[in-house]
């Protein structure tokens, strides 16, 4: 027989795991918490189970604890990541985090798979987590949650602006710093380098509004006809819509019967029946069509914010000076940056941030190096 790995004195290592797993179990279970806080109806009492299986999960790790006769940590401050998320989702709405949330779940779903002191079930829960947050982020609002939220629906990232905020800052400050190191580095005057750069913040700003307007634009105009012919279709041949709908559903793993029924309950709602074809038969979303306007504001606006921080410093001094603090400024936005992304993933914020910066200051660092090379050539 296979020795029991529970029963021998958990040596340091061990009793290191068990604590890390208790803190992990304890901030998934806040953050569902404060999720849930921004939710209504069943989308809030399944956020709420969520957190009860996670600090049932917490309880096994503190007992394991206790029983080797070490110590358990207290609960410590709310983490930032939870904060963060939390202030997301009563901003905007929980539809616009659980994303992130899920993409975390997906990643840590095999915690349990090869750990030994687990308890029996703790892996298979694990894995479900991820599975229950994409039927969140699929499912639908009832009709009731719908008129009660529908404030919070404005506020969601359907529109993209989200997504267009963080490309756009990120861009502004990556590109424009590496066209300002580009003048400084070929010894360019101050003036000639601030003129590079607020001709840099401009010209990509309006570039990346207009690149996003056209490109949501298209991509809604797509969508909006997909969905069109699929209204058509419903309204010409329902019965060809349901028997499509029945083989959805069983090849989901319903049986024929099942399929048949949940078929006929879809199709006897009009709107549901066009709202389920456009996601199951079509994989669209309806709801999250995007605004083409507030993408492009959003980035526009957010490319703005990254390209100001290299020219900062030229408004206000210039030479060696004006080039250390402008070099300082960007590593340290491209750090803040990539720590934001970090958090917002569920990962690191320290590695996102060192990848960001590595990236960045590389890019930087050629223009300033072609720069120097062309100035010295010239001159």
């Amino acid at each position: 027989m296979m020795p029991d790995p529970t029963s021998d004195q958990p040596d340091a290592s061990r009793l290191r795991r068990w604590r890390e797993l208790l803190q992990s179990e304890r901030e998934a279970a806040a953050l569902y918490e404060r999720l849930a806080q921004a939710e209504t109806g069943e989308r809030r009492e399944v956020l709420r189970e969520l957190a009860a299986v996670e600090r049932r999960h917490a309880a096994h790790w503190e007992g394991r604890l206790r029983d080797a006769g070490a110590e358990v940590p207290p609960p410590g401050a709310v983490p930032l990541r939870t904060r963060l998320l939390g202030r997301i989702a009563d901003h905007w709405s929980v539809a616009a985090v659980l994303p992130l949330v899920e993409r975390s779940e997906k990643a840590d779903a095999g915690t349990y798979d090869a750990e030994p002191d687990a308890a029996p079930g703790m892996a298979g829960e694990e894995r479900g987590h991820a599975r229950t947050l994409s039927h969140l982020n699929e499912s639908r609002p009832s009709a009731r949650e719908g008129i009660a939220r529908r404030e919070t629906w404005h506020r969601g990232d359907r529109s993209g602006a989200l997504r267009a905020a963080v490309f756009g800052v990120s861009d502004g400050l990556v590109s424009n710093t590496a066209l300002v190191m580009g003048f400084a580095g070929s010894g360019s005057s101050r003036t000639a380098i601030v003129l590079a750069g607020v001709a840099g913040l401009l010209a990509g700003s309006f570039s990346m509004a207009a690149g996003e307007y056209v490109s949501m634009s298209g991509q809604r105009e797509m969508y909006e006809r997909e969905i069109g012919l699929e209204s058509q279709e419903l309204e010409e041949d329902p019965e060809s819509e349901r028997e499509e709908l029945v083989l959805l559903y069983r090849a989901k793993g319903l049986s024929k019967q099942e399929a048949g029924k949940v078929a006929d309950t879809i199709m006897a709602d009009r709107d549901v029946a066009l709202d389920t074809l456009a996601r199951e038969e079509l994989g669209l979303d309806p709801d999250a069509l995007g605004s083409p306007w507030s993408a492009a504001v959003s980035s526009m606006l957010t490319f703005a914010l990254g390209a100001l921080v290299v020219i900062l410093p030229y408004l206000v001094t210039g030479g060696t000076t004006a080039l250390v603090a402008a070099v300082c400024l960007f590593l340290v936005a491209l750090a803040a940056v990539g720590a934001g992304i970090g958090l917002l993933n569920g990962r690191t914020a320290w590695r996102s941030a060192a990848r960001q910066v590595v990236v960045g200051a590389l890019a930087a660092a050629v223009t300033f190096a072609v720069g120097r090379l062309i100035g010295t050539s010239v001159s």
